[in-house]
């Protein structure tokens, strides 16, 4: 058989970088909890493991679709309440394993969005963003109005714990949950990304980018968009449906609000919404800004407002792009006289933080705890927030800070254009050969 035949069958060669990628991933869900093993940690990592499901699912339709939507939470928190009362109707004998709770929630979130849907995606854009956003405070406005499905002001609670345990394993531990956590996390993330590539995962992104061209060779966009909303509330349903086990309570106005699903943009983006895993990085962000960082400090979401302004405007590809690009670079092999920078960057951009962290504390202090008298612990550090010499010291650093920051930024301003550019000659002359 000549080469030209072998060639017309399309024969592609097995892929080892990805199926290395995927291994890891496996075995990071696997080893997690045996590296990270107090509680704080386990009921992160769970919260970690749906929540991946959720934002990936968000992002079909931001990343993939350029659909900007305001209402996710609702076929989260939808899926979320079903499967709560699917648990509490297996409790009292309905045949309905645990581990099938989050396909319960799934085809809820499923069902809703096929509902839902329909009106929703036939619009695009700025309007499709305005639908979302109202479907969502119809929901959850409902969640007040409908006590005896939402639970009222208190919620609904179940007890995962139910029927005969198989081989050991019940789902109370909460260990034994983040492994259903983690298949699922798996699973999900498998079929999402294995949808980028079936003929409506392209044709969503070709109506993203130029809709006239998609309807011009004789797709209907708005069919496409309501199949892509359809399969994105069955992923974020089953993350419902993981969340109801792992919390055992679902609140109605925090599950459906627009502010939950506003946090799902936020966290999307600030991953990277054009790259598949950047929303797996916005994930574990959304999990150690809610839990750790809420822990911190009082003005978590100042700082959260301020890390998506500064993203928004020096990386709206978000992280996801950041390493993308260092990617590129390492392949040159261009990466290593950028590390002097970066460190530099790192350091002197410490500085900055710890100047406008401690103005910005002492602020909140005066403002929230002045009943306990201007002292305040910052840093292990006993400080006066009323006293001139703390502004002066901490507006010191701030200003150090930036005109130390400022002075290596331009540098490495100066050598990543150099190295852009011999990159560039480097491809001009590997095409000519």
């Amino acid at each position: 058989m000549s080469s030209n035949n072998i060639q017309s069958y399309g024969f592609k060669p097995l892929n080892l970088g990805r199926i290395v990628i995927w291994a890891l991933f496996a075995l990071a869900l696997i080893v997690a909890p045996l590296l990270f093993k107090s509680s704080l940690a386990l009921t992160m990592l769970s919260q970690i493991g749906y929540l991946i499901i959720i934002c990936l699912s968000y992002n079909m339709l931001l990343g993939q679709g350029g659909m900007l939507s305001f209402g996710h939470a609702v076929y989260t928190g939808l899926g979320s309440f079903i499967a709560i009362h699917a648990m509490n109707m297996a409790g009292k004998g309905m045949s309905i394993p645990v581990s099938l709770i989050p396909i319960v929630g799934g085809l809820a979130g499923m069902g809703f969005a096929a509902l839902l849907g329909w009106v929703t995606t036939k619009k695009s854009g700025t309007t499709f963003a305005m639908i979302t956003m109202g479907v969502g405070e119809l929901v959850a406005s409902m969640a007040l109005m409908l006590p005896d499905f939402f639970g009222g002001e208190g919620g609904i609670t179940t007890n995962r714990v139910y029927g005969q345990s198989f081989m050991g394993i019940s789902f109370g531990p909460q260990i034994q949950v983040y492994y259903l956590i983690a298949f699922y996390c798996f699973v999900c993330t498998a079929a999402m990304f294995a949808f980028t590539g079936t003929p409506l995962g392209r044709i969503l992104n070709a109506v993203r980018d130029n809709p006239e061209r998609v309807e011009f060779i004789g797709y209907n966009t708005q069919r496409v968009r309501y199949f892509a909303f359809i399969i994105a509330g069955f992923f974020a349903g089953v993350g419902g449906g993981l969340a109801t086990i792992n919390f055992e309570i679902v609140t109605g106005a925090d599950s459906l609000s627009v502010i939950r699903s506003g946090g799902y943009l936020l966290f999307t983006f600030l991953g990277g919404a054009t790259f598949f895993f950047g929303p797996i990085i916005g994930a574990v962000l959304l999990v150690f800004a809610s839990v750790l960082l809420s822990e911190l400090s009082k003005a978590w979401l100042l700082y959260l407002g301020l890390v998506f302004l500064f993203m928004v405007m020096y990386a709206p590809g978000g992280i996801a792009s950041l390493v993308m690009l260092n990617v590129r670079l390492a392949r040159f092999g261009r990466l290593k006289p950028l590390l002097s920078c970066y460190l530099g960057m790192a350091l002197t951009g410490l500085v900055v933080v710890l100047g406008a962290a401690s103005m910005i504390e002492m602020l909140y202090h005066l403002q929230l705890n002045a009943a306990l008298g201007p002292e305040m612990e910052f840093l292990h550090l006993r400080v006066n927030a009323e006293a001139t010499a703390s502004w002066l010291c901490a507006g010191a650093v701030l200003a150090v800070g930036l005109g130390l920051f400022e002075l290596v930024r331009r540098r490495f301003v100066a050598r990543w254009h150099h190295i852009q550019e011999e990159i560039e000659k480097e491809i001009k002359r590997t095409e000519a050969h």
